[in-house]
Protein backbone atom coordinates (compact mmCIF):
# COMPACT_ATOMS: atom_id res chain seq x y z
CA UNK A 1 0.00 0.00 0.00
CA UNK A 2 0.95 3.33 -0.59
CA UNK A 3 2.16 5.48 2.31
CA UNK A 4 0.02 8.87 1.57
CA UNK A 5 -2.57 9.54 3.70
CA UNK A 6 -4.06 12.69 1.62
CA UNK A 7 -4.14 13.30 -2.06
CA UNK A 8 -5.15 16.29 -4.12
CA UNK A 9 -9.09 14.64 -4.41
CA UNK A 10 -9.61 13.73 -0.92
CA UNK A 11 -7.88 17.15 0.31
CA UNK A 12 -10.54 19.04 -1.84
CA UNK A 13 -13.29 16.69 -0.36
CA UNK A 14 -12.12 17.92 3.22
CA UNK A 15 -12.71 21.15 2.04
CA UNK A 16 -15.80 20.62 1.49
CA UNK A 17 -16.92 18.53 4.15
CA UNK A 18 -14.58 16.48 6.86
CA UNK A 19 -17.03 13.84 6.96
CA UNK A 20 -16.71 13.26 3.40
CA UNK A 21 -13.18 12.72 3.58
CA UNK A 22 -13.46 10.49 6.63
CA UNK A 23 -15.97 8.49 4.79
CA UNK A 24 -14.33 8.54 1.56
CA UNK A 25 -11.00 7.11 3.31
CA UNK A 26 -12.72 4.74 5.91
CA UNK A 27 -16.10 3.57 4.20
CA UNK A 28 -15.39 3.49 0.73
CA UNK A 29 -17.65 0.76 0.31
CA UNK A 30 -20.67 3.58 1.16
CA UNK A 31 -19.98 5.54 -1.23
CA UNK A 32 -23.04 5.90 -3.99
CA UNK A 33 -22.60 4.56 -7.43
CA UNK A 34 -20.98 6.49 -10.23
CA UNK A 35 -23.58 7.18 -13.02
CA UNK A 36 -22.41 6.10 -16.69
CA UNK A 37 -22.48 10.33 -17.02
CA UNK A 38 -19.55 10.60 -14.08
CA UNK A 39 -18.01 7.59 -15.87
CA UNK A 40 -18.05 9.98 -18.73
CA UNK A 41 -16.28 12.63 -17.12
CA UNK A 42 -13.53 10.88 -16.06
CA UNK A 43 -12.61 9.64 -18.96
CA UNK A 44 -13.05 12.69 -20.79
CA UNK A 45 -10.45 14.58 -17.92
CA UNK A 46 -8.49 11.63 -18.90
CA UNK A 47 -8.48 12.02 -22.88
CA UNK A 48 -8.29 15.61 -22.30
CA UNK A 49 -4.92 14.76 -20.60
CA UNK A 50 -3.43 12.63 -22.60
CA UNK A 51 -4.01 14.95 -26.00
CA UNK A 52 -2.49 18.12 -23.40
CA UNK A 53 0.74 15.93 -23.69
CA UNK A 54 1.18 16.82 -26.91
CA UNK A 55 1.95 20.72 -26.24
CA UNK A 56 5.09 19.49 -24.67
CA UNK A 57 6.04 16.20 -26.63
CA UNK A 58 9.23 13.60 -26.18
CA UNK A 59 7.84 13.03 -22.35
CA UNK A 60 8.22 10.26 -19.97
CA UNK A 61 5.33 8.75 -18.12
CA UNK A 62 5.98 8.26 -14.87
CA UNK A 63 2.52 7.13 -13.44
CA UNK A 64 2.40 3.67 -11.54
CA UNK A 65 1.25 0.27 -12.73
CA UNK A 66 -1.16 0.56 -9.92
CA UNK A 67 -2.85 3.02 -7.13
CA UNK A 68 -1.06 0.77 -4.87
CA UNK A 69 2.51 1.52 -6.29
CA UNK A 70 2.51 5.69 -5.86
CA UNK A 71 6.05 5.45 -3.46
CA UNK A 72 7.78 3.52 -6.33
CA UNK A 73 6.09 6.50 -9.26
CA UNK A 74 7.80 8.94 -6.25
CA UNK A 75 11.09 7.12 -6.95
CA UNK A 76 10.79 6.97 -10.74
CA UNK A 77 9.83 10.57 -10.67
CA UNK A 78 12.53 12.08 -8.65
CA UNK A 79 15.70 9.87 -10.26
CA UNK A 80 14.24 11.51 -13.80
CA UNK A 81 14.60 14.95 -12.63
CA UNK A 82 18.32 14.06 -10.76
CA UNK A 83 18.42 12.95 -14.64
CA UNK A 84 17.60 15.94 -15.85
CA UNK A 85 14.48 14.48 -18.37
CA UNK A 86 12.91 17.47 -20.33
CA UNK A 87 9.58 16.14 -20.10
CA UNK A 88 7.62 13.72 -17.41
CA UNK A 89 3.97 12.88 -17.80
CA UNK A 90 2.22 12.12 -14.34
CA UNK A 91 4.98 12.95 -12.23
CA UNK A 92 4.46 11.90 -8.51
CA UNK A 93 5.55 13.22 -5.18
CA UNK A 94 4.54 12.78 -2.09
CA UNK A 95 5.48 15.29 1.14
CA UNK A 96 4.58 14.59 5.38
CA UNK A 97 2.24 11.39 3.42
CA UNK A 98 0.42 13.68 1.23
CA UNK A 99 0.45 12.77 -2.60
CA UNK A 100 0.66 14.96 -5.36
CA UNK A 101 0.62 13.87 -9.36
CA UNK A 102 1.47 16.89 -11.83
CA UNK A 103 -0.28 16.56 -15.11
CA UNK A 104 2.69 17.51 -16.76
CA UNK A 105 5.91 18.39 -15.66
CA UNK A 106 9.19 20.21 -17.37
CA UNK A 107 12.56 20.49 -16.22
CA UNK A 108 13.99 23.70 -16.42
CA UNK A 109 17.89 25.22 -15.04
CA UNK A 110 16.23 27.57 -13.16
CA UNK A 111 13.02 25.20 -11.98
CA UNK A 112 10.51 23.05 -12.40
CA UNK A 113 7.38 23.96 -14.42
CA UNK A 114 3.97 22.29 -13.66
CA UNK A 115 1.07 22.19 -15.66
CA UNK A 116 -2.16 20.82 -14.55
CA UNK A 117 -4.43 19.97 -17.46
CA UNK A 118 -8.24 20.39 -16.80
CA UNK A 119 -11.24 19.69 -19.36
CA UNK A 120 -13.75 22.47 -18.24
CA UNK A 121 -13.40 25.89 -20.52
CA UNK A 122 -12.40 28.26 -17.41
CA UNK A 123 -10.43 28.01 -14.04
CA UNK A 124 -12.88 27.59 -11.08
CA UNK A 125 -11.69 28.32 -7.17
CA UNK A 126 -11.46 24.52 -6.72
CA UNK A 127 -8.62 24.20 -9.50
CA UNK A 128 -6.91 26.97 -7.68
CA UNK A 129 -7.06 25.09 -4.28
CA UNK A 130 -5.96 21.65 -6.46
CA UNK A 131 -3.05 23.33 -7.79
CA UNK A 132 -2.21 25.09 -4.32
CA UNK A 133 -1.96 21.51 -2.60
CA UNK A 134 0.26 20.20 -5.63
CA UNK A 135 2.53 23.36 -5.22
CA UNK A 136 2.87 22.59 -1.17
CA UNK A 137 3.73 18.93 -1.54
CA UNK A 138 6.13 19.67 -4.31
CA UNK A 139 8.12 22.70 -3.02
CA UNK A 140 8.22 21.67 0.03
CA UNK A 141 9.85 18.13 -1.26
CA UNK A 142 12.73 20.30 -1.89
CA UNK A 143 12.42 21.58 -5.62
CA UNK A 144 12.04 24.75 -7.06
CA UNK A 145 8.75 25.50 -8.85
CA UNK A 146 9.05 28.50 -11.09
CA UNK A 147 5.75 28.25 -12.63
CA UNK A 148 2.55 26.75 -11.76
CA UNK A 149 0.03 26.44 -15.04
CA UNK A 150 -3.21 25.85 -16.05
CA UNK A 151 -3.76 24.45 -19.01
CA UNK A 152 -8.04 24.06 -19.92
CA UNK A 153 -10.00 24.10 -23.39
CA UNK A 154 -10.78 27.55 -24.86
CA UNK A 155 -14.22 27.16 -26.20
CA UNK A 156 -13.91 29.68 -28.73
CA UNK A 157 -11.73 27.46 -31.24
CA UNK A 158 -13.70 26.94 -34.45
CA UNK A 159 -11.94 23.65 -35.39
CA UNK A 160 -10.74 24.22 -39.36
CA UNK A 161 -9.66 21.20 -40.98
CA UNK A 162 -6.63 19.35 -39.18
CA UNK A 163 -6.83 19.81 -34.88
CA UNK A 164 -4.69 22.87 -33.45
CA UNK A 165 -3.76 22.29 -30.08
CA UNK A 166 -2.05 25.60 -29.56
CA UNK A 167 -5.41 27.12 -30.45
CA UNK A 168 -7.65 24.87 -28.88
CA UNK A 169 -5.63 24.76 -25.24
CA UNK A 170 -5.33 27.73 -23.32
CA UNK A 171 -2.38 27.94 -20.65
CA UNK A 172 -2.51 30.36 -17.64
CA UNK A 173 -0.11 31.01 -14.93
CA UNK A 174 -1.67 30.49 -11.44
CA UNK A 175 1.40 30.82 -9.56
CA UNK A 176 0.36 34.46 -8.40
CA UNK A 177 -2.74 33.08 -7.01
CA UNK A 178 -1.38 29.93 -5.29
CA UNK A 179 1.59 31.72 -3.40
CA UNK A 180 -0.72 33.09 -0.78
CA UNK A 181 -2.80 29.66 -0.27
CA UNK A 182 0.84 27.87 1.27
CA UNK A 183 -0.10 28.69 5.02
CA UNK A 184 -3.76 28.11 4.25
CA UNK A 185 -3.05 24.87 2.80
CA UNK A 186 -0.66 23.98 5.68
CA UNK A 187 -3.42 24.20 8.16
CA UNK A 188 -5.63 22.07 6.09
CA UNK A 189 -3.61 19.54 6.01
CA UNK A 190 -2.55 18.85 9.55
CA UNK A 191 -5.77 19.32 10.58
CA UNK A 192 -7.27 16.54 7.91
CA UNK A 193 -4.82 13.75 8.93
CA UNK A 194 -6.54 14.67 12.61
CA UNK A 195 -9.50 14.30 11.08
CA UNK A 196 -8.46 10.42 9.87
CA UNK A 197 -6.92 9.32 12.69
CA UNK A 198 -9.76 9.83 14.82
CA UNK A 199 -12.16 6.50 15.36
CA UNK A 200 -15.49 7.38 14.46
CA UNK A 201 -17.36 9.62 11.64
CA UNK A 202 -17.20 13.47 12.12
CA UNK A 203 -20.52 15.04 13.05
CA UNK A 204 -22.06 16.72 9.97
CA UNK A 205 -25.41 17.17 9.07
CA UNK A 206 -26.54 18.15 5.19
CA UNK A 207 -26.32 21.12 4.22
CA UNK A 208 -25.19 23.81 1.23
CA UNK A 209 -22.14 22.24 1.26
CA UNK A 210 -23.28 18.96 -0.12
CA UNK A 211 -22.90 20.35 -3.37
CA UNK A 212 -20.38 22.89 -3.59
CA UNK A 213 -18.12 22.37 -5.59
CA UNK A 214 -19.20 18.91 -6.44
CA UNK A 215 -22.30 17.10 -5.34
CA UNK A 216 -20.96 14.94 -2.67
CA UNK A 217 -19.96 11.02 -3.10
CA UNK A 218 -21.52 10.10 0.13
CA UNK A 219 -25.08 12.06 -0.39
CA UNK A 220 -27.26 8.98 -0.58
CA UNK A 221 -25.71 7.87 2.33
CA UNK A 222 -26.43 11.65 4.23
CA UNK A 223 -29.67 11.51 3.50
CA UNK A 224 -31.27 8.33 4.56
CA UNK A 225 -33.32 10.11 7.01
CA UNK A 226 -35.05 12.26 4.41
CA UNK A 227 -38.32 10.78 3.22
CA UNK A 228 -39.92 11.00 -0.34
CA UNK A 229 -41.87 14.18 -0.74
CA UNK A 230 -40.17 16.26 1.15
CA UNK A 231 -38.84 19.71 0.92
CA UNK A 232 -36.21 19.56 -1.11
CA UNK A 233 -38.95 18.29 -3.84
CA UNK A 234 -39.90 21.90 -3.85
CA UNK A 235 -39.80 23.19 -7.18
CA UNK A 236 -38.40 26.76 -7.58
CA UNK A 237 -37.38 27.17 -3.98
CA UNK A 238 -34.00 28.46 -3.39
CA UNK A 239 -31.61 25.89 -1.85
CA UNK A 240 -30.97 28.16 1.14
CA UNK A 241 -34.76 28.42 1.68
CA UNK A 242 -34.98 24.66 1.83
CA UNK A 243 -32.14 24.46 4.54
CA UNK A 244 -33.89 26.84 6.64
CA UNK A 245 -36.83 24.77 6.75
CA UNK A 246 -34.72 21.59 7.60
CA UNK A 247 -32.71 23.01 10.05
CA UNK A 248 -35.94 24.13 11.67
CA UNK A 249 -37.27 20.63 11.80
CA UNK A 250 -39.36 20.73 8.90
CA UNK A 251 -38.79 17.96 6.21
CA UNK A 252 -42.16 16.65 4.82
CA UNK A 253 -44.27 18.45 2.30
CA UNK A 254 -47.61 18.74 4.61
CA UNK A 255 -45.34 19.66 7.56
CA UNK A 256 -44.66 22.94 5.63
CA UNK A 257 -46.86 25.79 7.36
CA UNK A 258 -49.94 27.45 5.87
CA UNK A 259 -47.48 31.00 6.16
CA UNK A 260 -44.60 29.78 4.88
CA UNK A 261 -43.48 31.88 2.28
CA UNK A 262 -43.28 30.16 -0.69
CA UNK A 263 -43.52 31.01 -4.29
CA UNK A 264 -46.23 30.95 -6.16
CA UNK A 265 -45.39 27.83 -7.85
CA UNK A 266 -43.94 25.95 -4.71
CA UNK A 267 -46.93 27.31 -3.34
CA UNK A 268 -49.17 25.38 -5.85
CA UNK A 269 -47.49 22.06 -5.72
CA UNK A 270 -47.80 21.75 -1.94
CA UNK A 271 -51.21 22.59 -2.17
CA UNK A 272 -51.99 19.87 -5.34
CA UNK A 273 -49.78 17.38 -3.32
CA UNK A 274 -52.32 17.81 0.01
CA UNK A 275 -55.22 17.92 -2.17
CA UNK A 276 -54.23 15.21 -4.27
CA UNK A 277 -56.44 16.61 -7.18
CA UNK A 278 -55.12 17.33 -10.48
CA UNK A 279 -55.05 21.41 -11.83
CA UNK A 280 -56.84 21.46 -14.60
CA UNK A 281 -56.99 25.01 -16.49
CA UNK A 282 -59.56 23.58 -19.22
CA UNK A 283 -59.60 27.90 -20.75
CA UNK A 284 -55.63 27.91 -20.87
CA UNK A 285 -55.52 24.53 -22.58
CA UNK A 286 -57.96 25.63 -24.96
CA UNK A 287 -56.11 28.33 -26.22
CA UNK A 288 -53.13 26.34 -26.51
CA UNK A 289 -54.51 23.82 -28.29
CA UNK A 290 -56.06 26.34 -31.05
CA UNK A 291 -53.06 27.56 -31.59
CA UNK A 292 -51.70 23.67 -33.39
CA UNK A 293 -52.26 23.60 -37.02
CA UNK A 294 -52.44 20.04 -38.42
CA UNK A 295 -50.79 17.61 -39.94
CA UNK A 296 -48.48 17.74 -36.97
CA UNK A 297 -44.91 16.47 -36.62
CA UNK A 298 -44.03 15.68 -32.83
CA UNK A 299 -40.04 16.43 -32.82
CA UNK A 300 -37.43 15.20 -31.06
CA UNK A 301 -33.38 15.64 -31.35
CA UNK A 302 -30.72 13.91 -29.55
CA UNK A 303 -26.92 15.29 -29.52
CA UNK A 304 -23.76 15.04 -28.15
CA UNK A 305 -20.84 17.09 -26.82
CA UNK A 306 -17.44 16.10 -27.41
CA UNK A 307 -14.75 17.98 -25.50
CA UNK A 308 -12.30 18.25 -28.79
CA UNK A 309 -14.20 19.11 -31.75
CA UNK A 310 -14.05 16.44 -34.03
CA UNK A 311 -15.69 17.68 -36.92
CA UNK A 312 -14.45 21.31 -39.09
CA UNK A 313 -17.19 24.04 -38.07
CA UNK A 314 -17.64 23.19 -34.77
CA UNK A 315 -16.61 24.17 -31.05
CA UNK A 316 -15.60 22.07 -27.60
CA UNK A 317 -18.78 21.02 -26.09
CA UNK A 318 -20.96 21.86 -29.21
CA UNK A 319 -24.07 20.11 -29.69
CA UNK A 320 -23.94 18.25 -32.24
CA UNK A 321 -27.43 16.68 -33.58
CA UNK A 322 -26.82 12.86 -34.82
CA UNK A 323 -30.52 11.58 -34.39
CA UNK A 324 -34.22 12.49 -34.73
CA UNK A 325 -37.67 10.31 -34.02
CA UNK A 326 -40.64 12.32 -35.94
CA UNK A 327 -44.10 11.16 -34.91
CA UNK A 328 -46.43 12.19 -38.06
CA UNK A 329 -50.71 12.85 -37.67
CA UNK A 330 -52.14 14.16 -40.99
CA UNK A 331 -55.09 14.82 -38.42
CA UNK A 332 -56.52 14.79 -34.77
CA UNK A 333 -58.22 11.15 -35.48
CA UNK A 334 -55.78 9.72 -38.31
CA UNK A 335 -53.07 6.81 -37.34
CA UNK A 336 -49.94 7.79 -36.59
CA UNK A 337 -46.70 7.62 -38.78
CA UNK A 338 -42.93 7.47 -37.85
CA UNK A 339 -39.58 8.41 -39.18
CA UNK A 340 -36.53 8.82 -37.82
CA UNK A 341 -32.58 8.69 -38.14
CA UNK A 342 -29.95 7.52 -36.63
CA UNK A 343 -26.12 9.15 -38.21
CA UNK A 344 -23.23 6.45 -38.61
CA UNK A 345 -20.12 7.06 -37.04
CA UNK A 346 -16.86 7.96 -38.74
CA UNK A 347 -18.13 11.25 -39.74
CA UNK A 348 -19.96 14.57 -39.24
CA UNK A 349 -23.57 13.47 -38.53
CA UNK A 350 -24.73 17.25 -39.20
CA UNK A 351 -25.32 16.84 -42.50
CA UNK A 352 -27.42 13.42 -43.28
CA UNK A 353 -29.30 14.77 -39.88
CA UNK A 354 -30.46 18.06 -41.34
CA UNK A 355 -30.50 16.33 -44.98
CA UNK A 356 -33.36 13.66 -43.30
CA UNK A 357 -34.86 15.41 -41.31
CA UNK A 358 -35.98 18.57 -44.13
CA UNK A 359 -37.15 15.91 -46.62
CA UNK A 360 -38.90 14.26 -43.92
CA UNK A 361 -40.87 17.23 -42.53
CA UNK A 362 -41.37 19.15 -46.18
CA UNK A 363 -45.26 18.79 -45.87
CA UNK A 364 -47.46 21.58 -44.45
CA UNK A 365 -47.76 21.32 -40.39
CA UNK A 366 -46.54 22.34 -37.42
CA UNK A 367 -43.07 20.90 -35.57
CA UNK A 368 -44.41 20.31 -32.13
CA UNK A 369 -41.43 19.96 -29.73
CA UNK A 370 -41.32 19.21 -25.71
CA UNK A 371 -38.65 22.72 -24.99
CA UNK A 372 -38.50 24.11 -28.28
CA UNK A 373 -35.34 26.56 -27.45
CA UNK A 374 -33.58 23.12 -27.56
CA UNK A 375 -34.46 21.96 -31.00
CA UNK A 376 -34.58 25.48 -32.50
CA UNK A 377 -30.78 26.08 -30.95
CA UNK A 378 -29.45 23.50 -33.05
CA UNK A 379 -31.11 23.93 -36.37
CA UNK A 380 -29.73 27.71 -36.31
CA UNK A 381 -26.17 25.82 -35.54
CA UNK A 382 -26.58 23.81 -38.61
CA UNK A 383 -27.91 26.88 -40.47
CA UNK A 384 -24.90 28.77 -39.42
CA UNK A 385 -22.38 25.44 -40.24
CA UNK A 386 -23.75 24.78 -42.93
CA UNK A 387 -25.36 27.80 -45.01
CA UNK A 388 -26.70 26.18 -48.08
CA UNK A 389 -29.80 24.57 -45.99
CA UNK A 390 -30.61 28.42 -43.80
CA UNK A 391 -33.20 29.29 -45.86
CA UNK A 392 -35.39 25.79 -45.54
CA UNK A 393 -34.21 25.36 -41.96
CA UNK A 394 -35.95 29.07 -41.16
CA UNK A 395 -39.03 27.97 -42.55
CA UNK A 396 -38.85 24.46 -40.33
CA UNK A 397 -38.30 27.05 -37.26
CA UNK A 398 -41.07 29.24 -37.87
CA UNK A 399 -43.31 26.23 -37.90
CA UNK A 400 -41.44 25.04 -34.59
CA UNK A 401 -44.23 24.76 -31.44
CA UNK A 402 -43.47 23.87 -27.54
CA UNK A 403 -46.15 21.14 -25.90
CA UNK A 404 -44.09 21.84 -22.65
CA UNK A 405 -45.97 24.82 -22.71
CA UNK A 406 -49.32 23.80 -20.75
CA UNK A 407 -47.03 21.77 -18.04
CA UNK A 408 -44.57 24.50 -17.49
CA UNK A 409 -47.05 27.13 -17.18
CA UNK A 410 -49.10 24.56 -15.37
CA UNK A 411 -52.35 24.65 -17.30
CA UNK A 412 -51.86 21.05 -16.34
CA UNK A 413 -50.37 19.76 -13.19
CA UNK A 414 -50.28 16.55 -11.49
CA UNK A 415 -48.97 16.17 -7.93
CA UNK A 416 -46.92 12.85 -9.25
CA UNK A 417 -45.14 15.54 -11.56
CA UNK A 418 -42.89 16.32 -8.29
CA UNK A 419 -43.31 20.28 -9.46
CA UNK A 420 -41.46 19.14 -12.46
CA UNK A 421 -42.61 19.74 -15.99
CA UNK A 422 -40.25 17.65 -17.16
CA UNK A 423 -41.54 15.47 -19.53
CA UNK A 424 -39.64 12.56 -17.36
CA UNK A 425 -42.05 13.20 -14.70
CA UNK A 426 -44.65 14.44 -17.04
CA UNK A 427 -44.87 11.06 -18.80
CA UNK A 428 -45.39 8.64 -15.98
CA UNK A 429 -47.89 10.67 -14.16
CA UNK A 430 -50.19 11.46 -17.10
CA UNK A 431 -49.73 8.33 -18.98
CA UNK A 432 -48.16 5.34 -16.37
CA UNK A 433 -48.68 3.10 -18.93
CA UNK A 434 -45.62 4.46 -20.73
CA UNK A 435 -42.47 4.75 -18.99
CA UNK A 436 -38.69 5.12 -19.18
CA UNK A 437 -37.20 3.15 -16.66
CA UNK A 438 -37.07 0.04 -18.47
CA UNK A 439 -35.35 1.06 -21.56
CA UNK A 440 -31.69 0.79 -21.76
CA UNK A 441 -30.71 4.58 -22.86
CA UNK A 442 -33.43 6.58 -20.91
CA UNK A 443 -32.37 9.82 -20.78
CA UNK A 444 -30.42 12.32 -23.10
CA UNK A 445 -26.99 12.23 -21.39
CA UNK A 446 -27.01 8.40 -21.59
CA UNK A 447 -27.89 8.48 -25.30
CA UNK A 448 -25.57 11.23 -25.46
CA UNK A 449 -22.55 9.21 -23.80
CA UNK A 450 -23.85 5.57 -25.89
CA UNK A 451 -23.68 7.91 -29.80
CA UNK A 452 -20.53 8.95 -28.38
CA UNK A 453 -18.79 5.79 -27.18
CA UNK A 454 -19.53 4.22 -31.39
CA UNK A 455 -16.76 6.34 -32.33
CA UNK A 456 -14.35 3.10 -30.84
CA UNK A 457 -16.45 0.67 -30.32
CA UNK A 458 -14.87 -2.46 -32.51
CA UNK A 459 -17.68 -5.30 -31.01
CA UNK A 460 -20.45 -5.50 -33.86
CA UNK A 461 -23.02 -6.75 -31.16
CA UNK A 462 -22.86 -4.27 -29.04
CA UNK A 463 -22.76 -1.80 -32.07
CA UNK A 464 -26.16 -3.05 -33.08
CA UNK A 465 -27.18 -3.53 -29.67
CA UNK A 466 -26.40 0.76 -28.50
CA UNK A 467 -28.05 2.02 -32.03
CA UNK A 468 -31.31 -0.39 -31.48
CA UNK A 469 -31.76 1.47 -27.41
CA UNK A 470 -30.98 4.63 -29.22
CA UNK A 471 -33.63 4.30 -31.59
CA UNK A 472 -35.89 3.03 -28.89
CA UNK A 473 -35.31 5.19 -26.10
CA UNK A 474 -35.99 8.61 -29.01
CA UNK A 475 -39.17 7.09 -30.36
CA UNK A 476 -40.60 7.05 -27.08
CA UNK A 477 -39.57 10.69 -26.58
CA UNK A 478 -42.11 11.60 -29.51
CA UNK A 479 -44.65 8.96 -28.91
CA UNK A 480 -44.62 9.96 -25.30
CA UNK A 481 -45.49 13.58 -27.08
CA UNK A 482 -48.17 12.37 -28.92
CA UNK A 483 -50.32 10.68 -25.71
CA UNK A 484 -49.67 13.80 -23.90
CA UNK A 485 -51.20 15.87 -26.46
CA UNK A 486 -54.17 13.01 -26.83
CA UNK A 487 -54.22 13.54 -23.41
CA UNK A 488 -54.64 17.49 -23.53
CA UNK A 489 -57.53 16.94 -26.42
CA UNK A 490 -59.33 14.83 -24.06
CA UNK A 491 -59.75 17.47 -21.67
Amino acid sequence: MSSHLLSKSSFIRGVQCEKHLYLYKHHYNEMDQFSEMQKAIFKRGTDVGKLAQQLHPNGIDASPKSQFEYDKAVIVTKNLIEEKQKVIYEASFNYSNVLAVADILVYDKSGLKVYEVKSSTSISETYIRDAALQYWVISNSGYKVKDFSITYINNQYIRKGKLNLDELFITESVLNLILPLQKWVGENVNQFKKVLVKKVIPKMDIGEHCYDPYTCGFYEYCRKHIPENSIFDLSGVHLNKKYDLYRSGIVKLEDIPVDADLSKNAQLQLDVYKSKKDLIDKKAIKEFLSDLNYPLYFMDFETFQPAVPMFDNSKPYMQIPFQYSLHYKKSKKSEVEHFEFLAETGNDPRVKFIENLLRDTKNEGDLLTYNKSFEVLRLKEIAEAFPKYKKEIEERINRVKDLMLPFQKKYYYNYKMQGSYSIKYVLPALIPELSYKYLEINEGGLASIAFESLFHEMDLMRIADTRTNLLEYCKLDTFAMVKLLEKLESL
